[in-house]
């Protein structure tokens, strides 16, 4: 396994190095220089032993069974020990604490898109049109600020918390039309601004560890995009392609990203979990996942060593339902790397 690689495998792989060719030595190197150095570095570059740059293939075992319409939205709660996550259509929160096999539910009246920790006793949530705040133990719902939907026509999607607090949630239109949408930033004091425009399916969003970077998709364009991130002023601009998805590995949806700066892209209709370099685009490993349409994916766990990973049954026939029962459930694999603990929304400085 990876995570099982020791300080010998470094005396085993540099003594070959004359043996490799220019490319792995480079690709190498940069992923050094880029802070990449970790295990799953390590591993990718004895593949290119074997033939020049191999990505690394694992498959998620089930964590949790469930029949989730479109299982979304997956946020590990570092201090309630608890993964959480959405079923949009089935207007559902969901709270999963995997040390117990527990499972506990709150449900909406309307579509519920993302979920945010905000103390150990509540969390944001971003409904169709709205950001509220639960109470996750009175139940107590208190709106934060309404999200434009255009008399109905839009509805949230995906969202995470930047490290200053503000949640940067994204919209969509029924039917996914072509730039209707946009993404948003949603400060703790409620304040709405609109950072990004023409968006068709606003989905994962994260930030590098350095916070110099946020990568962010739209889902129809099958690219991961890079802007440079001012923290102060909750202001972005446009850095180029992170990567392009390859096709016929399906669209990107949710993504995380590793202490180590690689991220970890759903990929609807891919049935896994991918692992880019975001500097290089080079694919480093896939999660492979027994349900077609994967939506979203955080690392969790004490040591956020695990990722779990959501399904949906939405978008398959009767016949690939069959195929694939265990659609809309969640997954979980261990991959050789760590998570960064998730930001919550208003001030930072309790949380950290």
């Amino acid at each position: 396994m990876l995570y099982n690689i020791n300080r010998n495998s470094y005396s085993k792989i540099f003594n070959q190095i004359p043996y490799l060719c220019t490319h792995c030595i480079y690709t190498h190197f940069t992923n050094m220089k880029n802070g990449i150095n970790n295990y799953l570095c390590l591993l990718l570059f004895a593949t290119t032993l074997l033939g020049c740059s191999k990505s690394i293939e694992m498959t998620a075992e089930l964590s949790l069974q469930a029949e989730a319409t479109t299982g979304e939205g997956a946020i590990w709660h570092p201090e309630r020990e608890s993964l959480f996550w959405v079923d949009i259509e089935g207007c559902k929160l969901y709270e999963y604490a995997p040390e117990r096999q527990n499972c506990r539910e709150w449900t909406f009246d309307r579509m519920v898109s993302t979920v945010v920790p905000e103390s150990d006793s509540t969390v944001v949530v971003a409904l169709q049109n709205q950001i509220v705040r639960l109470n996750l133990f009175t139940n107590q719902r208190t709106t934060i600020a309404p999200i434009p939907d255009e008399n109905g026509k839009l509805r949230c999607n995906d969202g995470k918390c930047d490290t200053e607090g503000r949640l940067w949630v994204g919209t969509m239109g029924f039917g996914a039309p072509e730039g209707a949408a946009s993404l948003y930033c949603v400060w703790p004091d409620g304040t709405v601004q609109e950072k990004l425009d023409e968006v068709t399916i606003s989905n994962g969003i994260v930030w590098s560890p350095t916070n110099r970077f946020m990568y962010y998709n739209d889902t129809p364009t099958n690219r991961i995009a890079r802007y440079r991130y001012d923290a102060d002023r909750a202001e972005i601009l446009f850095d180029g392609v992170a990567l392009d998805i390859p096709r016929g590995t399906g669209s990107p949806d949710g993504m995380t990203i590793d202490a180590d700066g690689n991220l970890w892209v759903a990929q609807w209709g891919g049935a896994g979990v991918y692992c880019y370099n975001p500097y290089s685009g080079e694919l480093l490993a896939k999660i492979n996942v027994p349900a077609p349409n994967v939506a979203s994916c955080a690392f969790g766990g004490p040591n956020l060593e695990w990722l779990y990973i959501t399904t949906a049954r939405a978008g398959l026939s009767e016949e690939q339902l069959k195929q694939y029962p265990l659609s809309g459930s969640v997954f979980v694999c261990k991959p050789g790397v760590k998570g960064v603990r998730a930001n919550y929304f208003g001030t930072q400085e309790k949380k950290k």
